[in-house]
């Protein structure tokens, strides 16, 4: 290798370090040039908390409950022949809903009006036979003895009537009750007799159940507490209270009920006491045996501070909610709750009138942090006011 090319392989080396040092140092300064985007403040709704008036309400767990329930039994034993409702429909009182096969009672029926008719028979001949004896006695025609005896043949006729007659009843009586009826207007059962089952035994009771469902009675169970609570707070006021009816989808009955009646004892082992509550039932939706939440309003909380239930969150035990400052701020504030109320929470400590609290994307928030605040558009905007109005009602008794 000659001295040349030695010095033309150097100063190609030298070249390609200037040049990817000068590349390095463009790269460099374009980098250097770009400045860091800043990140977006997060977009959150918050809701004022509000101070107002609102009703503080008790819950329970309810039953319904027709208002009657008739149970539909043979009273006679007999072959069902005929059901003649539809199961489910309403039916009206008097109504035929079973017919048993009635000729074995037709002629029971006819045996006792012929006993009748041979006892009556007697009976004429055994008054005409006294008639006859009872005046020649009294001129000593006869003997007393005869007297007597056609006396007791008359007396002992008229008995045999008279129990003739009761036969002939209780055979029309038998004969009516081949057709069962309904002693109420309700909505009526399933059947739990099939046609030619042998009804009115021991096997077979219960034919169905008739039930009046408008109104429906709602059976709730109040401890002692809440019972003397409740009544000290209805006294005078039963039928002006309404009470609120949530259905097992959590959707609110459109009817209000009114309280009807408490038990007569509180139960030994539950240390509770029945309620019964009515509530109007057009079209009779409502059906015994279904599990509801009856709420009712009994008491006014004054001045009290709101916020929606979404903008508090519970941590350890705790509560918290997150308060945006004016600057855009948040800042992470322990509270101490009390009711709740419509979609609204009472706080009692922790809050003042007039500061704003993030209802919506409460997630995205940490001590702070600048976030972009939006008015909270609750999914019922109404419900303050709705609290307000039934405070108002409260407040009217």
């Amino acid at each position: 290798m000659t001295v040349l090319t030695h010095i033309q392989r150097i100063k190609k080396n030298v070249l390609a370090h200037v040049f990817l040092l000068c590349l390095t140092a463009a790269l460099g300064v374009a980098c250097s040039g770009q400045q860091k985007a800043p990140t977006a403040a997060p977009a959150v709704e918050t809701a004022e908390v509000v101070k107002k008036d609102v009703p503080v309400y008790s819950e329970w767990v309810g039953t319904t409950d027709g208002l009657v329930n008739a149970t539909i039994r043979a009273q006679v034993t007999g072959y069902l022949v005929r059901q003649n409702y539809t199961e489910g429909a309403f039916v009206k009182k008097g109504s035929v809903l079973f017919e048993i096969d009635a000729r074995p009672f037709t002629a029971a029926l006819e045996e006792a009006e012929g006993v009748l008719a041979r006892q009556e028979a007697r009976w004429v001949q055994a008054k005409a036979d006294r008639g006859r004896i009872v005046p020649l006695a009294e001129i000593n025609a006869v003997s007393k003895k005869d007297r007597d005896a056609a006396i007791g043949v008359e007396l002992s006729a008229a008995a045999d009537v008279r129990a003739a007659r009761a036969a002939v009843d209780k055979a029309q009586v038998d004969l009516g009750f081949t057709k069962i009826i309904s002693p109420i207007d309700g909505i009526a059962g399933i059947a739990k007799a099939q046609i030619g089952d042998l009804v009115g035994t021991t096997q077979v009771q219960e034919l169905t159940m008739v039930s009046t469902v408008d109104p429906i009675k709602v059976y709730i169970s109040v401890s002692e507490q809440e019972y003397l609570n409740f009544m000290r707070q209805l006294a005078g006021h039963e039928q002006e209270i309404p009470f609120d009816l949530f259905l097992a989808d959590g959707s609110l009955y459109p009817q209000k009920g009114r309280f009807a009646f408490a038990d007569r004892q509180v139960g030994v082992k539950t240390g509770t006491i029945t309620v019964a509550t009515l509530f109007p039932n057009p079209g009779n939706m409502l059906r015994p045996g279904q599990f509801a939440r009856v709420r009712v309003a009994l008491t006014v909380k004054k001045d009290a501070l709101l916020v929606p239930q979404r903008a508090v969150t519970e941590l350890q035990g705790g509560y918290q909610v997150a308060v945006v400052a004016e600057d855009a701020t948040v800042h992470i504030r322990p509270v101490k709750t009390g009711e709740r109320s419509d979609g609204l929470w009472i706080i009692n400590e922790g809050l003042a009138e007039g500061e704003r609290v993030v209802a919506e994307g409460i997630q995205k928030v940490k001590e702070g942090m600048k976030v972009n605040p939006k008015p909270f558009a609750a999914p019922g905007s109404t419900t303050a006011q709705q609290a307000t109005t039934a405070a108002d009602s409260v407040q009217k008794r």
